[in-house]
């Protein structure tokens, strides 16, 4: 199979999909790797690093125009021109708030398989949560940058991976932290790390809120539009100078006063409030970052590479799921209700 790993042109993003030595097993079983000039620079991995790794050094063009197309981050607007009708691409696709950019997949007819709905056998997401985590460490530091002292106290929104380790960060800085959290697992889980969670209901999260000097959104819910759990109306009564740093803001934020930032202008003040809202917060430590990923994502693009898309996706259904897109009809029915557009599930005939 062509294997395209192209260039992140996502604005700060340094990171890449597969470190060498992943490309390197990839070559070795007999598959056609196609790196993009320049990709993994952003690591310290240049050229010569890939082309010993038996990679190819190409274009934009040729990078896009593989078989399957391996990145990081969603497409970006710098990258349609590259983008061939029917393509397949493997990356966080972050389609829940973006119904433009799925009617856009749409219409090249593109196979998009999200990193962020891979679920693996105990229902885990292998390729978000490492990502959840650095995410996690790195909020709260930027907080703290933010306040310019370490917070006293820490309100965490959500258990998952990145919730937990925002917590453990708050923690080990000596703060005070609150969890609170709507799942009931995610509050097990929490209580198994160490910390009490609590039901995340809405007299609870404006008690916490207009108590913390750091507010970490750290809330996913798969393929839909983050729940907005801190309205206007109480982000305007916070504490004066307090940071809410919104993880989640890749699917909308918890916050209905947080908008998308980058690392080059990474937070704004709102109704009092300093907001840190950068989409790729991973991206700030960028080699540790690319080798977790490198390491959950080769055996599920060794997978497709040996079977093939549809075999792939036929034998293996947390695979299958993770395809948002499937030749341009929609196989999440959030997503299609979202975009306003036909669910269409694969079916066996599909990948016949």
């Amino acid at each position: 199979m062509r294997i395209g790993l192209p260039r992140e042109t996502k604005p700060g993003e340094r990171r890449v999909s597969l470190l060498p030595p992943a490309v390197a097993a990839l070559v070795r079983g007999g598959h056609r790797i196609e790196v993009e000039s320049g990709a993994g620079a952003g690591i310290g991995a240049d050229n010569e690093a890939y082309a010993q790794a038996g990679a190819q050094i190409v274009s934009a063009a040729e990078a896009w125009g593989a078989d399957l197309v391996v990145k990081v981050k969603e497409i970006q607007d710098a990258d349609w021109a590259f983008v061939p009708d029917g393509s397949c691409i493997f990356c966080f696709h972050h389609l829940a708030g973006e119904p433009a950019r799925t009617h856009a997949l749409a219409a090249r007819h593109v196979t998009a398989i999200a990193f962020e709905m891979l679920r693996d056998a105990v229902g885990g997401f292998p390729l978000l949560a490492p990502m959840s985590e650095i995410a996690g460490r790195l909020a709260v530091e930027a907080g703290a940058r933010l306040l310019g002292r370490l917070p006293g106290s820490v309100l965490v929104l959500g258990a998952g991976h990145a919730g937990l380790a925002a917590a453990r960060t708050a923690a080990s800085m000596g703060c005070k932290v609150v969890i609170l959290t709507r799942s009931t697992n995610s509050r097990a889980a929490a209580t198994a790390a160490g910390f009490a969670a609590r039901l995340a209901d809405p007299a609870e999260i404006e008690r916490e809120a207009l108590r913390a000097d750091l507010v970490v959104g750290a809330v996913f819910v798969p393929a839909q539009p983050t729940p907005k759990l801190l309205p206007r109306a109480l982000v305007a009564r916070m504490r004066r100078g307090a940071v809410i740093a919104d993880i989640s803001i890749d699917a909308g934020g918890v916050a209905e006063t947080s908008r998308p930032t980058t690392h080059a202008e990474p937070a704004f003040v709102e109704e009092g409030v300093v907001h840190y809202c950068v989409t790729n917060i991973p991206a700030a430590a960028p080699l540790q970052a690319a080798a977790a990923l490198s390491a959950a994502l080769l055996p599920y693009v060794d997978l497709i590479a040996w079977k093939g898309l549809a075999r792939a996706l036929r034998d293996d259904p947390a695979l299958r799921g993770a395809a948002l897109l499937w030749r341009g009809r929609v196989n999440d029915a959030g997503i299609a209700a979202e975009a306003r557009l036909p669910y269409t599930p694969i079916s066996a005939t599909d990948l016949e």
